[in-house]
């Protein structure tokens, strides 16, 4: 039996995705900006798409853009925003433990002579709201805060940001990565006051290769891909039919009962964890309330290198990640982590386990029997 476990990482194409794909593929494959009737039905199969992740947002339709990827709605939403809004000023907040997409985009921009404010995080990886209002500035032109962290699941409070944000100055932009927090929880940008937000496909069962990001409308942004001047100029390029049309249905079907999908994965989460912790050696990160993401488990184990119980799973047919896969396929010392205040052991033996709505108790409880069997063993080895 395979158990995939990695779902954070990206997701398997549900059938009805791969069906509308497939479609756009050989059926309705003509270019969406050409006059004729092909392209009429595939500019057609982009409105839908647009309507089905509206609906989810309760946005409209004009406010959603199409990118290639999660990292490419990132670096838009926050080289766009600063760029485009020059007169405000040269000042950005942001977390601690943000995604590589966010952090390393910061980090090119005070080597453009931005500053940039980082929030720290608590033990369970939380920033505080007081530290986000005494960072608040007359010249600050963004916040960017992810909602749900990639690596330990800790969901930030992204709405009352939100109106702190623009309580404190208007004219600051507020950017949210809701990359891990899309599929999993109901968003309200207008309501979040969230001028900008990204999602990312292959995390919801679409195809990797589309994304979206959710743009205010009235908000300024610089265009960062120039030619056609597709999407009303602000990102140029024939646009992705086939994964453009599956992400929307991959957004209406993951929003379709999403409370009972929640309550599911919340239910095996609280299992899982109670589970481990009656296994010596095992620390779970993170609160182990629901005040976390659902699909989200970060496990240490002191003593056993991350890379070495993930293989020593993949033996198993068990899949789980060290990391975050979307930076590199080599393992590193997590910032997240360490911004939470790990101790050298952990952060060298933490493994993340992530889960979607097809997880089921019986994959979890063979993982729980796994690591029963394998601990005591790659324990010891290690202790020698």
């Amino acid at each position: 039996m395979e158990i995939y476990l990695d779902n954070s990482a990206t997701t398997k194409c549900s059938d009805r995705v791969i069906e509308v794909a497939t479609k756009a593929m050989t059926q309705v494959y003509g270019n969406p900006s050409s006059l004729h009737n092909m392209g009429m039905n595939a500019e057609n199969m982009i409105k839908k798409a647009k309507e089905q992740i509206a609906k989810t947002l309760r946005c409209s339709e004009k406010e959603i853009l199409f990118t290639s990827c999660g990292t490419e709605s990132n670096n838009l939403a926050i080289k766009g925003g600063v760029y485009g809004n020059p007169r405000v000023g040269k000042h950005i907040i942001t977390t601690a433990v943000e995604h590589a997409a966010v952090s390393s985009t910061m980090a090119h921009l005070e080597e453009q002579g931005y500053e940039v404010t980082y929030l720290p995080v608590n033990k369970e990886g939380y920033i505080s709201l007081e530290d986000l209002k005494n960072a608040m500035r007359e010249d600050t032109v963004m916040v960017a805060i992810m909602m749900v962290n990639n690596e330990v699941g800790a969901r930030m409070p992204v709405e009352e940001a939100g109106k702190l944000i623009k309580e404190c100055n208007p004219k600051t932009l507020f950017f949210v990565d809701a990359i891990q927090g899309y599929g999993k929880y109901r968003i309200n940008p207008t309501a979040a006051k969230i001028d900008l937000l990204s999602v990312s496909g292959h995390k919801i069962h679409a195809p990797k290769g589309v994304a979206f990001l959710y743009m205010k409308q009235g908000t300024k942004l610089a265009t960062q891909l120039h030619g056609g001047g597709h999407q009303n100029n602000i990102r140029s390029g024939t646009e992705n039919v086939p994964g453009i049309a599956a992400l929307g249905q991959a957004a209406e079907d993951i929003y379709t009962d999403l409370d009972a999908k929640v309550d599911k994965m919340y239910e095996l989460r609280e299992f899982f964890i109670q589970e481990a912790l009656n296994i010596g050696g095992i620390q779970i990160n993170g609160r182990h309330t629901r005040d976390n993401a659902p699909h989200i488990i970060s496990m240490s184990v002191p003593g056993v290198r991350s890379e070495v119980l993930l293989h020593a799973l993949e033996e198993r047919n068990i899949y789980v990640s060290a990391g975050s896969a979307c930076s590199s396929n080599k393992p590193a010392i997590s910032a997240t982590l360490k911004a939470m205040g790990l101790s050298k052991d952990c952060l060298e033996s933490t493994v993340r386990i992530s889960m979607c709505e097809y997880t089921t108790k019986e994959e979890l409880a063979e993982l729980l029997d796994t690591l029963k069997e394998l601990l005591p063993m790659l324990l010891r080895y290690t202790r020698r």
